[in-house]
């Protein structure tokens, strides 16, 4: 009986000593600066969208078609005017921790793959792995031509245009970017886009188990 009790306290010993439940954490950080000058327009942490940030990983583990990262959208809904004022009013990112597989940003009007056939040394995904954390740093270049139709000279007094940005968002692949999942989205002061700069988006996701 002494010797079934000791192989007992053994075993709710070894039972104590076994993790057996991790957390992750995931964390996001943007920098929107000029590409030849260096002058950083925006600098600040991002929200992610846990739900379906969740749903992704779990899909990603199971080898799901389209369980990674591809696109980064932009849009101009994130932002509004005060008329009396002046002052800028920021919108509270559009996430959640429950999945949604229409979330998006509030008024896209551009988008680019960062993973396919727009893939290179300016529009890239590189994992980068630290003492106890892991990144996805995200580099997107928005060249001299694009997007299409844009103003030649970044000389906007207001808020209003297609592609004066004030919201981004990272999302999955898909064969439509209709059909694809948002994991993250950022609201910031507008950025106008223009045919008189090239702007560069430094996006990192830093993925950590606790």
């Amino acid at each position: 009986m002494q010797e079934d009790k000791a192989k007992e306290l053994d075993n709710m010993n070894d039972q104590e000593q076994v993790v057996d439940n991790a957390g992750l954490n995931m964390s996001g950080h943007i920098v929107i600066r000029d590409a030849e000058t260096k002058e950083e327009l925006i600098n600040k942490r991002n929200a992610i969208h846990y739900g379906n940030m969740a749903r992704i990983v779990a899909e990603a583990l199971n080898n799901t078609a389209d369980s990674h990262i591809n696109f980064i959208a932009f849009g101009n809904g994130g932002t509004s005017v005060d008329t009396a004022g002046g002052k800028v009013l920021y919108r509270s990112p559009r996430v959640s921790e429950a999945f949604e597989a229409s979330a998006s940003l509030y008024n896209k009007t551009h988008h680019k793959s960062i993973h396919g056939v727009d893939a290179d040394d300016n529009n890239k995904i590189e994992i980068i792995t630290g003492a106890s954390y892991t990144d996805i740093k995200m580099t997107v270049t928005l060249g001299y031509n694009e997007p299409a139709g844009q103003d030649v000279f970044d000389s906007s007094t207001t808020n209003v245009g297609d592609y004066v940005f004030d919201e981004l968002g990272v999302f999955t692949n898909a064969t439509s970017f209709d059909d694809s999942k948002m994991l993250t989205h950022v609201i910031f002061h507008p950025v106008q886009k223009s045919q008189n700069r090239v702007i560069e988006i430094i996006y990192t996701i830093r993925v950590q188990l606790s």
